[in-house]
């Protein structure tokens, strides 16, 4: 990335987060699919046929950056590690955040041997898409990602790694970093030009329990959250200048339910300033995201992306309200550091639901219908404030 090219020219002013309402019949295929009661083939035959008319929803509705709603997932965060050689599937205890939220374990990946990315993982995804696109809309495809800290996240640096393999964490994520630059340089190939990773951790770091609960157990979760930065920063250096990053973080959105609180005050000013991203994705739906406040922090040349629809719930938002909530935040990083003029703050915001529709397949409680009502509210919000 390259500050000569200002996020603020690449970046829509409204979008959507990523996954999307599967149709019920490819609910209940994977459903059978994940009972052993219908083929690989005969679940992909279906997405195939899926993946079109999630294409079209999108373009109708006006949305100009698209994806295939992560129909081809049975979860947000599928894709490279359960793709990486090196990984095993055993029962691990949670140790960094989910401990402290009282999850004490679950199936998981753990790393057992040097860890390679031996074949393509989200290839089949992005041009499965590019073919519905024109040419030129190509740019626009968005690839969304599971973060490269996430197993770290859950298990800490005693479980997420077999310490005869690696012997640290500096080590362990060198080859998680090596990984991830291959897939996005064969993304990259294809046409991919917007990577956004999915990352809730960064606003576990924002609720005073989870804190609580790391400290208790002896991590420094500021240090870790420099760690972690680190991570994504090398990942999204030295990339050529049209090649777009975000970041999309939430307080958890398995089937309507969330699992943490708090505002953003507590990583604000380091991940706005630090993080090599072109776009932070916010959840701003209700009051445990907090306040407008630590936007001012959002330097120049950054965006922010205010999830102000829900997507847990099908009542409506009101646009009046969503166009004021805009204005106040254009304010505010207005008046942050450094100043700059109304008008160049209010293009450094876009607007979006605040999550996806479908983090698991299942779906969240909200009709097909209110999904295409809340994807309307906000590409017409964003007509009304930007034009």
């Amino acid at each position: 990335m390259s500050a000569s090219v200002p996020a603020t020219q690449r970046i829509p002013h409204v979008d959507h987060v990523g996954s999307l309402l599967r149709p019920k019949e490819l609910v209940e295929l994977r459903i059978a699919y994940h009972a052993g009661k219908c083929s690989a083939a005969e679940l992909k035959a279906l997405e195939d046929e899926v993946v079109p008319k999630m294409v079209q929803l999108q373009k109708n509705l006006g949305l100009t950056v698209i994806n295939d709603g992560e129909v081809r997932r049975a979860v947000y965060n599928d894709g490279i590690f359960g793709s990486l050689e090196g990984m095993t599937v055993p029962y691990l205890p949670f140790v960094t955040m989910f401990s402290a939220m009282g999850i004490k374990g679950f199936t998981s990946a753990k790393c057992t041997g040097k860890l390679r990315r031996t074949k393509p993982i989200h290839a089949h995804e992005f041009v499965s898409v590019r073919e519905y696109v024109a040419a030129n809309d190509v740019p626009n495809v968005k690839m969304t990602m599971c973060p490269p800290t996430w197993k770290h996240l859950q298990h800490g640096s005693d479980h997420t790694y077999d310490h005869n393999v690696y012997k640290n964490d500096a080590e362990y994520f060198g080859d998680v970093e090596k990984a991830y630059r291959e897939e996005i340089q064969e993304l990259y190939s294809l046409g991919c030009r917007r990577i956004q990773f999915d990352d809730p951790g960064f606003a576990f770091f924002c609720s005073e329990g989870m804190i609580a609960g790391m400290q208790s157990l002896g991590e420094d979760y500021d240090k870790l959250l420099d760690t972690y930065i680190g991570v994504y920063n090398a990942i999204t250096a030295d990339w050529p200048t049209d090649l777009v990053f975000t970041v999309h973080t939430c307080r958890g959105n398995m089937k309507g339910l969330h699992f943490s609180e708090g505002g953003y005050e507590h990583v604000a000013e380091k991940l706005f300033k630090t993080l090599n991203v072109d776009a932070f994705y916010l959840e701003y739906d209700t009051e445990r995201a907090g306040g407008l406040e630590p936007l001012q922090y959002l330097p120049p040349g950054k965006h922010a992306v205010l999830g102000l629809v829900t997507t847990k719930s099908g009542a409506l938002e009101d646009l009046e309200t969503i166009k004021e909530r805009v204005r106040r935040a254009a304010e505010i990083i207005a008046h942050g550091d450094p100043e700059r003029p109304y008008a160049e703050a209010l293009n450094q915001l876009a607007i979006s639901p605040q999550c996806g529709f479908a983090s698991v397949f299942e779906g969240n409680p909200i009709t097909e219908e209110e999904e295409r009502q809340k994807l309307a509210l906000v590409v017409e919000a964003a007509r009304q404030i930007w034009g």
